[in-house]
């Protein structure tokens, strides 16, 4: 994934949230090594298995923080329009936004939405992008699918 100075800049121009949104992701890595290095102070003499469950344990928050900050600014650059329902075709109405906890490959995600109802067949979507996400009843629970919806 090594990139040009070239490559950088036209991610840059053609990306106005790319500085907010490494400004983000600076400000929690820098928590995330001062963490580190408060407890390695404090540690004394740790095995090698307390560190690699620091390590983990801190991996993970930083993961969940990068996954969090890309989906939302997804959704911030090109908002989902009334996606259709995928058990009756029809348009699914907007029920505002919402905040939800998703299971991914990286670990839990409190991301905030756009959430999307059909009134007719009483199912919910919760989209990063249209088809990412396994669309579930208004109780559901949303999972990283492998497959499209419906």
């Amino acid at each position: 994934m090594k990139e040009t100075r070239a490559t950088t800049q036209r991610k840059s121009a053609s990306s106005p949230r790319r500085g907010e949104m490494k400004a983000v992701l600076m400000r929690e890595a820098e928590a995330v090594i001062d963490e580190l290095l408060d407890w390695n102070e404090q540690a004394g003499q740790p095995t090698l298995t307390q560190i690699e469950e620091v390590i983990l344990k801190l991996r993970k928050r930083m993961s969940e923080a990068m996954a969090v900050t890309v989906i939302e600014a997804q959704e911030a650059s090109r908002p989902v329009p009334g996606p259709v329902c995928p058990q009756c075709g029809r348009e699914m109405h907007s029920k505002g936004r919402k905040r939800n906890t998703v299971e991914s490959r990286v670990g839990s995600l409190s991301v905030q939405r756009g959430y999307y109802y059909c009134e007719a067949c009483r199912v919910g979507l919760f989209p990063p992008s249209i088809g990412s996400w396994r669309c579930g009843t208004s109780t559901g629970a949303n999972r990283w699918p492998s497959r499209r919806c419906g």
